[in-house]
């Protein structure tokens, strides 16, 4: 089913059906459960009761008994929460099929080779047969995991114990308790635990980030304890983490920090919820250990030093540091988590709710010119939202649940192709993008956790605490609270409508405080109707709607919250702006794939947006702009159901007199892209991780760096580096580079395409404080029937190559 916007989502489910827990009654009546199905759905999910294999009853929505820091807003468990027929339901049930289609045996593959057990089935393809294979287990494991809270299919449970066992034959095999999927494991860990560190900001002793990997392992044994109730995988995470403590034990704090310089994951997170699931302090102090100073002691002190930084790999870190601080109570921890996500939110983050672009940060609120086909990249996004949610748990304050809102709807659905499931690495943002949707076996970072984002839907819909109940996402969905002996379902066409009946069937009278998100953007009227009489309840955008009352059989309480156009300038750019209706980011449909139409802007003269953007008739969420666009006018519709066409998400705005200023120039620069665009053959941003793995990047005496809110690559005194690059094979073609024109020093360097000489570059103040492109025309003789050519720039002795801030090949006028 395509997730249409004019779809009417209709509940087969409010008949009163619902999928009962395959696992019923392995725990009834733990915890005040009344008998039926609401009793079994919590016994398979809380997983208290299996021989006490939860410390202290510990998971994700349940603290650990001895936690000192207590949660003021507790999760649900998500078996508690089933979605009803919506767009999120749509989406799930599209990611459940994509769980199934892959096969364990594959996934497993790299794990027995590195046990010495022979393989079941053949390695996958894409980043699993690179030198991170195993990370996709990791992910697929914690998918499943959460697949079977969510829809409660015995498939996915089945997948889960099979995984587990297998993971427990690999490291029954291996000897050492270590378990993991990474080419050479045993020679790397060996070298490290020795103190030999080689780091970079990918690459440690040779291996692509190796602990990173391993996060996504242990986070995929904890999930499958949690969410599965799997003793066993909790052992086999345990024997890990003392693996762990052994290859670590001998570090000094320096060979710390340097190896903690190479992408390591939530390393610290998960260490300190297996502390938190055994009660074993050692796990903590390792946690504690996988602290990268560099990066979280300035957020300690609230500084915004993450210019230049990869995003994702900081975002991990400061979710371990909130599980720190929830065990520890220490206030340093909590300081790095919440002001890593407010320095974000404040001046990084884009109207999806995604942030980075080439997946780094850039400098702080300076985001209308870093807008690309790599922005935004969906770990990030995931990873946010995380922190997120733990930032919640400890006080639960509207503005957080407005950031998860804008990024569920704006970047995490929008980052599903709605038709067949497939997911994206980046969301882009460049105006006249489109979205390149992965194939199912691609297995980067962005499938992986691809594979989780659409199986936690039900996550953070509802929280709780003794007597109170937040309602804080408007998603159709069924709760069931069995210590209170209440159901209470969410009946909702949100955003297409935008009301929400929230439905009471307790057992009996139950007294509760009701908290209703009043959402920032809902500026025009929050209406409350209880039992069809208006409720007069004080709230403001931004805060929460509280009621307290003994809530009875058949009460219904109805949530109207008119919305209304709006534009979000960007913090750095008055006139480029991104169009939301209410919650909802909406995308102007600019052409087909490949069409080189120039992109529209708006003139607008000023007006307010509900003045020139109408509605489309019989057809919700959907606009048209009227005698503004230039040089046409433009349909838009939501983002998340923008896909196979171009899509304008931020717009530029003018008067008229303006545009007539500046049109002949915006036209020409328009051109200019559009002609150099059709004639590109190949382009990749150098000093950024992944476009440099997909150009088979090598070198000596070579660094990435960040300069001007630029990524580059040079080499020093005769190092040299060399990367491929596409070509055509049967037409002339010139390389591209980018430099920047204001270089000095002894910067005299060969290029040579396969081993040729073509020239040599000395660069001295060519334009200076401007980016300047060299063009190098390539010899025909060395491209004629190939696809792809080696470039290599190689300083002279006592000299830097570079730097080369990017690279582009190209038709040939």
């Amino acid at each position: 089913m395509k997730r249409g916007v004019n779809q009417r989502w209709r509940s087969d489910r409010e008949q009163g059906g619902m999928t009962q827990c395959p696992a019923a009654g392995r725990a009834a009546g733990r915890r005040g459960c009344g008998g039926g199905w609401t009793s079994r759905v919590i016994a398979c999910a809380v997983g208290i009761a299996v021989g006490g294999s939860l410390h202290g009853g510990a998971a994700e929505w349940w603290p650990a008994a001895d936690q000192v820091v207590r949660w003021e807003a507790q999760p649900f468990a998500p078996a508690q929460v089933r979605l009803l027929d919506g767009p999120f339901r749509t989406a799930q049930e599209l990611d459940a099929r994509w769980l199934l289609r892959l096969e364990p045996d594959r996934l497993l593959a790299p794990y027995r080779r590195e046990a010495g057990l022979p393989l079941k089935a053949p390695v996958y393809g894409g980043w699993e047969s690179q030198s991170i294979s195993g990370h996709s287990l990791g992910h697929y494991l914690s998918a499943c995991a959460r697949m079977y809270q969510a829809l409660g299919d015995p498939q996915f449970k089945q997948r889960v114990d099979y995984i587990v066992q297998e993971l427990a034959a690999c490291q029954e095999a291996r000897g050492d308790g270590f378990v993991g999927g990474m080419p050479e494991s045993r020679r790397i860990f060996d070298e490290i635990a020795r103190g030999e560190i080689r780091s970079g900001g990918f690459d440690l002793n040779g291996s692509w980030v190796p602990w990173y990997n391993l996060h996504k392992v242990f986070a995929g044994l904890l999930d499958a304890h949690a969410y599965c109730t799997n003793a066993q995988a909790l052992q086999v995470a345990a024997r890990l983490g003392d693996w762990v403590a052994r290859v670590t034990k001998n570090l000094d704090d320096a060979q710390w920090q340097r190896m903690l310089a190479c992408e390591h994951g939530g390393m610290n997170e998960v260490l300190a919820e297996l502390a938190a699931r055994t009660g074993n302090s050692l796990y903590l102090d390792l946690a504690r250990k996988f602290y990268h100073r560099a990066v979280l002691d300035p957020l300690a002190e609230g500084r915004d030093e993450l210019q230049g930084k990869h995003a994702n790999t900081q975002i991990p870190k400061t979710i371990g540091a909130a599980r720190i601080f929830e065990l520890t109570g220490e206030a340093r921890f909590a300081a790095v988590a919440s002001n890593f996500f407010h320095i974000v939110l404040r001046s990084h983050t884009y109207a999806t709710g995604g942030n980075s672009e080439g997946e780094h940060f850039g400098p702080p609120g300076q985001l209308s010119r870093r807008l690309g086909d790599n922005t935004t990249e969906t770990c990030n996004t995931y990873n946010m939202l995380k922190l997120a949610r733990a930032l919640y748990r400890w006080h639960p304050d509207a503005s957080l649940g407005d950031y998860y809102e804008r990024a569920l709807w704006n970047h995490i659905l929008a980052s599903q192709n709605p038709e067949d499931g497939r997911v994206l690495y980046f969301l882009p943002l460049r105006q006249g993008g489109v979205k390149r949707f992965m194939d199912d076996h691609a297995f980067t970072c962005c499938s992986g956790t691809g594979m989780e984002n659409h199986a936690r839907y039900n996550e953070n819909i509802f929280f709780h605490g003794t007597e109170s109940l937040w309602v804080d996402q408007f998603i159709a969905s069924e709760l069931r609270w069995p210590d209170k002996g209440l159901r209470l379902r969410m009946h909702t066409h949100f955003p297409e409508e935008p009301e929400v009946r929230l439905q009471f069937f307790p057992d009996r009278p139950v007294h509760l405080t009701l908290y209703i998100r009043h959402p920032f953007w809902a500026t025009n009227g929050f209406e409350l109707e209880l039992n069809g009489q208006p409720l007069s309840v004080p709230s403001r955008p931004g805060s929460y709607a509280r009621i307290r009352r003994d809530w009875h059989p058949e009460d219904v309480l109805v949530v109207r919250m008119p919305m209304s156009l709006r534009w979000e300038p960007m913090p750095d750019n008055p006139r480029r702006v991104a169009i939301f209706y209410g919650p909802i980011l909406l995308a102007g449909q600019v052409g087909s794939p490949g069409s080189d139409d120039p992109v529209p802007v708006l003139v607008t003269g000023d007006r307010p947006v509900s003045e020139w953007l109408m509605p489309g008739w019989g057809r919700p969420l959907e606009f048209q702009t009227r005698g503004v666009g230039r040089p046409r006018d433009v349909w838009l519709k939501p983002f998340y159901a923008t896909y196979d066409v171009r899509h304008m998400v931020y717009w530029d705005l003018f008067t008229e007199a303006e545009w007539e200023q500046r049109r002949a120039e915006y036209e020409a620069e328009q051109a200019r892209l559009r002609e150099l665009e059709a004639r590109t053959v190949d382009r990749f941003a150098i000093g950024e991780m992944q476009p440099e793995r997909d150009h088979n990047l090598k070198g000596e005496k070579t660094a990435p760096g960040e300069f001007n809110g630029r990524k580059f690559r040079h080499a020093w005194d005769g190092g040299w580096f060399a990367f491929e690059v596409a070509v055509p094979p049967d037409a002339p073609a010139d390389l591209v580079i980018t430099y920047w024109g204001s270089e000095t020093g002894n910067r005299t360097f060969d290029v040579l395409v396969e081993g040729e000489r073509i020239d040599t570059t000395r660069l001295h103040m060519d334009r200076p404080n401007e980016f300047w492109d060299k063009v190098y025309p390539l010899p025909e003789r060395l491209t004629r029937g190939k696809q792809r050519v080696e470039v290599r720039f190689q300083a002279h002795p006592g000299n830097y190559a570079g730097g080369v801030f990017g690279v582009r090949v190209v038709r040939r006028q």
